[in-house]
């Protein structure tokens, strides 16, 4: 698009009449955000973000370069607006047209002029608050789509719904999953040749995964693909599930639905015509008591290249075979062309939870590398014939107690990376943890429960001194630069807290990451080093954009964390209120002062109850409560800080757990899990907390800080 002074008018015009500056194939004024495949293969100067990883290929690095690595340091910010939640953002935006297109919590939307932050319209699908409690890590949403002049939405109660680009008003809607089931839907919805696919979460509360393509014009179910099988013989929705079958145990948790969500990464390649999509983890964590008997288990963490027009399987690569460690494979894909061996080849790269960064032939799904770049004490190494890791036996947790890293959080969560073609790196943002499992051997499939088999008794036991401890002493998250043809760290940055941003890479020399800690920087793209940063006060976990209006350079991200970490492990010292933030050169607009962190005293009854019933409520509390108000009932401030619940939320405590008088605010009921005697022992459990009554020592604290931060005699050997 021309940026000399007529095309700057044309622009301008096209905002305020609603029409873009490009044309339909008819040759008609298209409207604002008409983007169809031409424009994005087009899109090369990188003035806009049409489409979630900027192109195709997803790898968040930007052309643009009017930021640089001498200049850096004049950028200001330019304007925020903010989102009104407090709860997690993780969204890329969509920029088209000068208006940047974002959701936030609650898979609400804004549009919003890119230059100058006026919210033109904003848009709110009305999920019911009850919703919340089958939501794993919070009511996030990762982002929209925009094609041909609507704006695409899923919603975390499983709606895929259109929007007119310049009204916001809803045009159609589709349900996409069974709302009696625990399904939701987090992740972005992609484009791919006129058909809108999109997968859904739910793995950890006992759903089965697929992932859909819908009719972009019409909403109509085009196909399906199921990431597992419905039973061991039969019948199958696709030919594909009878070899699957086969890597199950016919004795399968097969009322679980065995999981394989596929929650987030998605990258098309126009020229092989392939659809990469990334599968996650298993419902019910243990293999030994989900599939007996043992067994891959296809097609759980795994990465399956699709047509796109049909659905059907072209290969697959399994990451982690009988997946036992919530080790999902739904992290950012990346494709990209390398040299290897003195050939050029068209890879997919993947930094998957298990630590393992993965080099595959992107045409035939060949393994062409398979690296640590975290710590990792499950598997040796991965052997490149046969492309399996080699699994130690002690991290086997369905035989005996296990410590074993990566944690459940990954070695690299959903927090996308990003690749430079001019450095030739990829830029990880990468956590070095590990977690404790125990296996219940009583367990038993329970509807609407977290159904891992983990043993929740012991591990809430092992782990209770965690709410006193600031997991950022260990430095548990660094943003790391990894050769993908060298197969090693080239150099990495530790982070101050728990909570790692996403990435963007550019022309410029520049890497952006933002963070829990609340502040996004930029460093060299080629030797790590910090050349600028930004306090913004409220934490960053989603992923940074670039783009250019007016022939300025701007760049932009979402502030508010939440999520899995962020709902757990980083206590909030403000409101975190969320915004949308843009910096240019020279921007010189104030930075939002972020509110105070919620006054807390308590107000707890004195309740006179035995050792017995305290245990029975710390057990219920950290089976059904922990994920969202935290461990040992020290919350974030994401979610309610039940010690300091007032005497109102006491006194109604049964009405609000059973009867879901707050279920509208999010806080569902949970009368089809917890029974009456069991929710009295939960508040007797949060009344000893809040009043100090409990018995929580030195020793579990001291615990903690040494088995969650990887020993360095670990990182050693």
């Amino acid at each position: 698009m021309s940026r000399g002074p007529v095309g700057l008018r044309v622009v301008a015009l096209a905002v305020v009449l609603g029409v873009s500056a490009h044309a339909t194939p008819g040759g008609a004024p298209a409207p604002r955000g008409w983007i169809d495949e031409e424009r994005v293969a087009a899109a090369g100067d990188g003035s806009e973000w049409l489409v979630h990883g900027r192109t195709w290929s997803e790898q968040r690095y930007s052309p643009l370069a009017q930021v640089h690595r001498r200049n850096v340091t004049g950028l200001g910010l330019a304007w925020s607006l903010p989102t009104r939640t407090k709860r997690g953002n993780e969204a890329t935006p969509i920029v088209v047209d000068g208006v940047l297109y974002a959701t936030t919590a609650w898979s609400r939307v804004m549009a919003v002029d890119a230059a100058t932050g006026e919210l033109l319209w904003r848009y709110d699908p009305k999920v019911p608050g009850w919703k919340a409690r089958d939501a794993c890590c919070d009511v996030v949403n990762r982002g929209v789509a925009v094609w041909k002049g609507r704006v695409y939405l899923g919603t975390i109660d499983g709606r895929l719904i259109a929007l007119d680009a310049v009204t916001g008003r809803p045009e159609w809607e589709v349900p996409t999953v069974d709302p009696k089931r625990p399904y939701t839907i987090t992740g972005a919805p992609r484009i791919v040749k006129g058909r809108i696919v999109i997968g859904n979460g739910g793995a950890d509360f006992g759903v089965r995964g697929y992932v859909s393509a819908y009719d972009a014009d019409t909403g109509a179910l085009v196909w399906r693909f199921y990431t597992v099988p419905a039973s061991k013989d039969g019948p199958h929705e696709h030919p594909e599930l009878a070899r699957a079958a086969e890597t199950w145990s016919a004795d399968s948790v097969w009322a679980s639905g065995l999981g394989g969500t596929v929650w987030d990464s998605m990258a098309w390649d126009p020229e092989l015509d392939l659809l990469y999509v990334g599968v996650g983890n298993s419902s019910i964590y243990n293999r030994g008591q989900r599939s007996p008997g043992g067994g891959d288990n296809l097609f759980l963490a795994s990465i399956l290249a699709l047509r796109p027009d049909t659905g059907r399987l072209v290969w697959h690569y399994q990451t982690t075979p009988g997946e036992s460690w919530d080790y999902t494979a739904t992290q950012h894909l990346v494709l990209a062309e390398l040299e290897i061996s003195g050939r050029v080849r068209k890879v997919l790269m993947q930094a998957p939870k298990n630590g393992f960064f993965y080099v595959l032939d992107r045409e035939s799904g060949e393994l062409l590398s398979a690296d640590k770049y975290v710590f990792v004490s499950w598997a040796s190494h991965v052997d490149l014939a046969t492309g399996r890791p080699v699994e130690r036996p002690e991290a086997d947790w369905t035989k005996q107690d296990a410590y074993v890293a990566p944690a459940v959080v990954g070695g690299h969560s959903w927090h996308p990376m990003s690749f430079s073609p001019q450095t030739g790196l990829v830029y990880i943002p990468a956590i070095e943890l590990t977690y404790f499992f125990a296996t219940d051997t009583d367990f038993r499939f329970r509807p609407g429960r977290f159904n891992t088999a983990e043993d929740v008794s012991r591990l809430s036991s092992e782990f209770e001194g965690l709410e006193d401890i600031n997991l950022a002493m260990c430095s548990p998250t660094r943003l790391l630069a990894w050769d993908p043809v060298a197969r090693r760290k080239r150099w990495e940055v530790p982070h101050e807290s728990a909570v790692p941003g996403g990435v963007l890479s550019t022309a410029g020399g520049l890497v952006f990451f933002g963070g829990g800690g609340g502040e996004l920087q930029a460093f060299d793209a080629r030797t790590g080093v910090r050349l600028w940063s930004d306090r913004v006060g409220v934490g960053i976990m989603a992923p940074p954009i670039t783009y250019a209006v007016n022939g300025e350079q701007y760049v932009a991200v979402l502030a508010g964390i939440g999520g899995s970490s962020g709902g757990h492990f980083t206590r909030f010292q403000n409101d975190n209120a969320g915004q949308i933030l843009a910096w240019k050169l020279g921007g010189a607009a104030a930075m939002p002062e972020p509110g105070p962190a919620a006054a807390s005293r308590s107000e707890a009854p004195r309740l006179a109850v035995s050792p017995a019933i305290l245990e029975q409520g710390r057990i219920a509390y950290h089976e059904h409560c922990l994920r969202c108000h935290g461990m040992g009932a020290k919350a974030s401030g994401l979610y309610p800080d039940l010690r300091f619940a007032t005497r109102q939320v006491h006194e109604q405590w049964h009405d609000i757990v059973l009867g879901g008088i707050r279920a509208p605010g999010g806080m569902a009921s949970f009368a089809d899990v917890l029974s009456r005697d069991e929710v009295s022992a939960i508040q007797a459990y949060v009344a000893a907390r809040s009043l100090g009554q409990d018995d929580l020592s030195e020793r579990l604290v001291a615990w903690a800080a040494r088995n969650l931060c990887i020993p360095a005699s670990w990182m050693a050997d």
